[in-house]
């Protein structure tokens, strides 16, 4: 009896081993896919006319609200504002224009949020910003200069051979030459200053000097002076989207150098080109309308 107990033990212990030996999934074998992920692969820019550099050809834009203001801020019924009753109220000047002159959010682009200005620069820009109607050169249709060219609201192109690289704007018209052989100082300062440009890898890298002190970084009133050295770094990074990177420096107002940096968007279709936008014929009656044998009232 005691035999036949332990006989019928010994089997279902075999037996159970078997089954649980069957519902136990095998361990799958290392492979290629299960190692850990290393870095991915930097995006590799079609080359350009040179067959060395990235191909920068193309109408670029961006999508944001920098113009605007380039440090982060929420939306606000305009650029111009005067104390209300209870809350601030657009100034009189703009008032007129209603939701077209409000002004929409933005993150930012300036990075770390705060541009670093020394105590009395911050005051200036206060100052612009409170009488921005007739302070800020867009609004007389002057060349935005650099970096504000790259993020207005409309597009800009480059135009890529294998020995010149131009930019050229919709915005008033404006053109950049980059010099891949440094001529020295600029022999005197203009509106869009003198680019000189190299190649560190896949980045471009143009140096920006010789711009007069009357533009602005955006409608906010954030300026510089006439000694403000800007460093640009473009560097594709993916299919029609490039990292655009501009480095401030400008000791007589800032505290120490600074970036912001934002992606352009390469345009696609039949629409990929510049239209005109000759606004200077636009502010005449602005600008010299007072001017008139008899004004308009």
């Amino acid at each position: 009896m005691i035999k036949t107990m332990v006989a019928l033990a010994l089997a279902g212990a075999v037996i159970g081993g078997q089954a649980q030996a069957q519902a136990a999934p095998a361990k799958p074998k290392p492979t290629a896919a299960a190692k850990p992920a290393g870095k991915a692969a930097a995006y590799h820019a079609p080359r350009g006319p040179d067959g060395k550099h990235p191909d920068l050809n193309g109408v670029w834009q961006v999508m944001n609200t920098a113009n605007f203001n380039i440090e982060p801020h929420a939306s606000s019924a305009a650029m111009q504002m005067r104390p209300g009753p209870v809350v601030p109220v657009p100034a009189k000047e703009v008032l007129a224009l209603g939701a077209v002159g409000s002004v929409p959010a933005g993150l930012g682009v300036v990075e770390g949020g705060a541009i670093p200005y020394k105590p009395e620069a911050l005051k200036t820009r206060d100052a612009n910003k409170a009488d921005w109607i007739h302070k800020d050169p867009e609004i007389k249709c002057y060349l935005p200069g650099v970096p504000r060219a790259n993020y207005m609201s409309l597009p800009f192109q480059i135009f890529q051979s294998e020995s010149a690289t131009l930019i050229a704007y919709e915005f008033a018209g404006a053109v950049r030459n980059l010099q891949f052989k440094d001529p020295g100082p600029a022999p005197v300062d203009s509106w869009m200053g003198q680019s000189v440009a190299h190649w560190e890898g896949d980045t471009l890298v143009v140096v920006v000097t010789g711009m007069l002190d009357s533009t602005w970084f955006d409608r906010a009133g954030n300026f510089h002076t006439g000694d403000m050295k800007v460093v640009e770094r473009w560097t594709p990074t993916g299919p029609g989207v490039m990292r655009y990177e501009a480095e401030i420096t400008d000791p007589e107002i800032f505290t120490r150098p600074w970036k912001m940096s934002m992606n352009l968007y390469k345009h696609v279709g039949e629409d990929a080109r510049l239209q005109q936008f000759k606004c200077v014929e636009f502010v005449e009656e602005l600008m010299y309308g007072h001017l008139r044998k008899n004004p308009l009232p």
